[in-house]
C-alpha cells in the first residue's frame, strides 16, 4: 500500500514540477504577476507537504527552503528576479533528481546543499517592527517579530484518510509556526455499531501563538482546502489587553465559539452545578431539532464526500503496460474478428453473417475507443521545450523566443514518447544554426530577438508538425560543397534544393564551422531522420535564404492497430498498410495481352507501370485470369503500381 502510494506522490509531483517549470518561464516574462507567484507557491507547498507525507524527508525539506522564499515573494517582501527564477529553475531539476534518482542511484546532494544557502542568501534580515498603518496586512501575512494569537478548529472530511493524507502530519506542520496547544474533540465518534475504522470522526481545537500571520496557517491546509472546514479567529494580538492579564471565562469562550447559546449561558450560570456537569444536563434544546441538525450535517457531508468522490473518480490514473496490454487484446480480436466474417461469408449464413457485422460494429467501437485512451495532447511535449530554448539561447547569447501552436492536437502516446529526442535535435539545430545573433540580426535589418515556432496540425490519419525560424535560412552553395567534400556526391551533380536539402541528414554531414558543446560533430540529423522513418513518417525542409527555414514533420496517429490489406498470391497472404493504398483495380488477361509484355495498364486513358508481385517473389502456380492492381496513394512517391494476381 506504502508502495502505490508512493508511486501516485512521484506521479503527481512529476506533473507539478512540469506546471512549475511552466510557471517559472512565465514568471520571468511577467515579474509581477502575482497569480503565478502564487501558483509556483502553491506547487512547492503541495510538493512539501505530499513529500512529507510518503517518506520524502530529502524533497521535503529542501522545498521548504524555496517555499519560504516565494512565501516572501507573495508577501511583497522580495520581488521576481532573473536570479531568483535561475535558482528556481535548478531548484526543481534537483527536485526531480531526488524524486527519480539516476541508475547509479547517486544524487548530487552538495548542489541541494549549494542551492539551499543561495535560497537562504536572499532572505532578508529581519527589519524595525512594522507601523500601525501595515496592522491589516500583518495580520494576513504576518509581521517581523509581531506575535498573534489564534483559536483554530480543524474539521477533516470523514474519508480523508482513503486519498493518503495523513491528519497527524498536517497538526504538526502548523505546530512548526509557532507555540500551540492541540485538544482532540472527540465528541462526533459514534457509537460501535455505526463505527467505521476507516473514517476520521475527531476534529480539533488548536490555540496558536504566532508571527506568520492568517495566509501561513491556510497554506498547511492547501493541498487539502476541499476536504476541510477550517475556522480561524484572532483571540489576541501584540497590542490587545496591555497591562490586563485577566481573559475571558469559559462560558463567553464558549459563546465565542458557537458552542452554546447566550440564553443556554445565562440559564446555567444560574444553577449551583460545574459548569460540564450543568452542560451535560441542559434540555434547552429540543431533542427533535437536535435530531434535525445531526441529519443536516450527516447529508452535507455524505453529499460532498459523495461530489467529491465522483471529482476523483473523474480521471483515473492507469499504469502504462495495463493499458498497452488493453490495446493488444483489442490487436487481437480485431484479428478474431476479421477471421469471422472471412468464414460468415464462406459458408453464405445470413443469420452468421448478420452476427459477423454486428460483433465488427462493436469491434471497430472497441478499437477506436481504446486507442483514445493512449492518445495525449502533444502541447505536453511542447512546454518542455521552452525551457530548452531559454537555456540554450542564453547559453549562445542570442534572443529567442518560442510560439507554439496546435498544442491539443492529440498524439498516440507512444509517438509522442519516440518523438521527443527528434524535435530536440531539430530545435537545437534551429537555435544554434538558423537563428542569428542579434547583432547581425539588426545588421540584417531585422529585430534582435529570433523567433522559433512550433505548430501541430491534423491531416487526416497523420499530424503535421512544423518547426519554423525566422533565421538566416539554409545555404545552398555550403550544403553542396560540403556533400562533395564528404563524397556524398560529385560536383557533376545537378540538384534541386529540395535535394540538397535532403543531404544534411546523411551520416556525419554538417557545415558547422567548428565543433561546440551544441552542434558540429555530424550527428544529429541522421538520427532525426532514422527516428522518424522508424514512425512510418517523413521530413521536408523548405527554406528561404536570409528569412528562415521551416521542417516539415509528418507522422501517423497511432502505431498501435494498422489497418490493413489482405492480399492473396497463390497460397502466400500479404498485408499491405491501407492509409497507403488508393483504389484497386482488375487487369484481365486480354489487357495483358494488349501491353504485348510490357507490365503497363491503362487507367482512365494513362498508362501506368506496374510491378507483378508473383514474378518478384518467385512464386509458381498457375496464374488468374483477372489479377488486381493494387495503385497507391501517392503517385508522385512510388516508382510503380503493384500487381497481386
Amino acid at each position: 500500500m506504502l508502495d502505490q502510494q508512493k508511486n501516485m506522490f512521484r506521479e503527481e509531483a512529476a506533473e507539478l514540477l512540469t506546471d512549475l517549470e511552466a510557471s517559472l518561464l512565465e514568471l520571468e516574462e511577467t515579474p509581477t504577476d502575482q497569480e503565478l507567484v502564487a501558483k509556483v507557491f502553491r506547487a512547492m507547498h503541495t510538493i512539501k507537504g505530499s513529500g512529507a507525507m510518503f517518506g520524502f524527508d530529502d524533497i521535503a525539506a529542501f522545498t521548504h527552503e524555496v517555499e519560504t522564499v516565494f512565501d516572501l515573494v507573495r508577501g511583497g517582501t522580495l520581488t521576481v528576479t532573473q536570479e531568483l527564477i535561475n535558482l528556481s529553475l535548478s531548484a526543481r531539476d534537483h527536485i526531480r533528481g531526488l524524486l527519480n534518482p539516476p541508475e547509479d542511484g547517486v544524487v548530487d546532494m552538495a548542489a541541494g546543499t549549494v542551492l539551499v544557502q543561495q535560497f537562504k542568501a536572499l532572505v532578508p534580515r529581519p527589519k524595525e517592527a512594522p507601523t500601525q498603518d501595515k496592522k491589516v496586512q500583518e495580520l494576513a501575512t504576518g509581521g517581523d517579530g509581531e506575535s498573534w494569537t489564534y483559536r483554530i478548529r480543524i474539521k477533516l472530511v470523514e474519508s480523508i484518510v482513503f486519498s493518503g493524507t495523513r491528519p497527524d502530519s498536517l497538526i504538526r506542520e502548523l505546530a512548526e509556526l509557532g507555540s500551540c496547544r492541540v485538544v482532540a474533540q472527540t465528541d462526533s465518534i459514534p457509537l460501535l455499531e455505526d463505527y467505521t475504522p476507516e473514517s476520521l470522526y475527531i476534529y480539533w481545537d488548536v490555540v496558536l501563538s504566532t508571527d506568520r500571520g492568517i495566509d501561513a496557517i491556510k497554506d498547511v491546509f492547501i493541498f487539502v482546502e476541499d476536504d476541510v472546514d477550517l475556522k480561524i479567529d484572532v483571540i489576541d494580538g501584540s497590542e490587545d489587553g496591555e497591562g490586563d492579564v485577566n481573559y475571558k471565562r469559559i462560558g463567553e469562550i464558549l459563546l465565542d465559539r458557537g458552542d452554546i447559546t447566550s440564553a443556554e449561558l445565562d440559564r446555567i450560570l444560574g444553577e449551583n452545578k460545574p459548569i460540564g456537569q450543568k452542560l451535560i444536563d441542559s434540555k434547552n434544546v429540543d431533542p427533535g431539532k437536535i435530531e434535525v441538525a445531526l441529519y443536516e450535517q450527516e447529508m452535507v457531508r455524505a453529499s460532498r464526500a459523495q461530489r467529491q468522490s465522483q471529482e476523483a473518480a473523474a480521471t483515473v490514473r492507469v499504469p502504462a503496460d495495463r493499458l498497452d496490454r488493453l490495446v493488444d487484446l483489442v490487436g487481437e480480436m480485431v484479428t478474431i474478428q476479421s477471421r469471422m466474417s472471412q468464414t460468415a461469408i464462406g459458408r453464405d449464413d445470413a443469420e452468421l453473417i448478420s452476427i459477423a457485422e454486428e460483433v465488427e460494429r462493436l469491434t471497430a467501437e472497441l478499437r477506436d475507443n481504446t486507442l483514445s485512451l493512449r492518445m495525449l495532447p502533444i502541447g505536453t511535449t511542447f512546454s518542455k521545450f521552452k525551457r530548452l530554448v531559454r537555456d540554450l539561447s542564453q547559453e549562445l547569447g542570442k534572443e529567442i523566443e518560442l510560439t507554439t501552436a496546435g498544442a491539443e492536437t492529440e498524439l498516440d502516446k507512444t509517438v509522442i514518447e519516440k518523438l521527443n529526442d527528434p524535435l530536440i535535435h531539430l530545435i537545437r539545430n534551429s537555435i544554434d544554426h538558423g537563428i542569428e545573433a542579434p547583432q547581425l540580426r539588426v545588421s540584417a535589418g531585422k529585430k534582435r530577438h529570433g523567433t522559433i515556432r512550433l505548430a501541430a496540425i491534423h491531416s487526416g490519419d497523420c499530424v503535421v508538425i512544423e518547426i519554423t525560424d525566422d533565421g538566416a535560412g539554409l545555404d545552398q552553395e555550403r550544403i553542396r560543397a560540403k556533400a562533395i567534400e564528404k563524397g556524398i556526391i560529385s560536383d557533376q551533380d545537378s540538384l534541386s534544393p529540395q535535394e540538397l536539402y535532403q543531404l544534411i541528414f546523411a551520416s556525419g554531414f554538417s557545415t558547422a564551422a567548428k565543433v561546440t558543446g551544441v552542434s558540429g560533430r555530424g550527428v544529429g540529423m541522421d538520427v532525426v531522420r532514422r527516428a522518424i522513418e522508424s514512425l512510418r513518417g517523413t521530413i521536408n525542409i523548405n527554406s528561404d535564404p536570409g528569412q528562415g527555414t521551416t521542417i516539415r514533420v509528418q507522422i501517423p496517429l497511432t502505431l498501435a492497430i494498422i489497418e490493413s490489406l489482405l492480399v492473396g498470391i497463390g497460397k502466400e497472404r500479404y498485408v499491405l498498410p491501407l492509409s497507403l493504398v488508393e483504389e484497386c483495380i482488375e487487369l484481365k488477361r486480354n489487357q495483358v495481352h494488349e501491353a504485348h509484355g510490357r507490365n503497363l495498364v491503362k487507367v482512365r486513358d494513362q498508362l501506368i507501370p506496374y510491378l507483378p508481385l508473383r514474378r518478384w517473389f518467385d512464386i509458381t502456380g498457375e496464374q488468374p485470369t483477372i489479377e488486381q492492381v493494387v495503385i497507391p496513394v501517392s503517385k508522385a512517391s512510388a516508382s510503380a503500381w503493384w500487381l497481386i494476381g
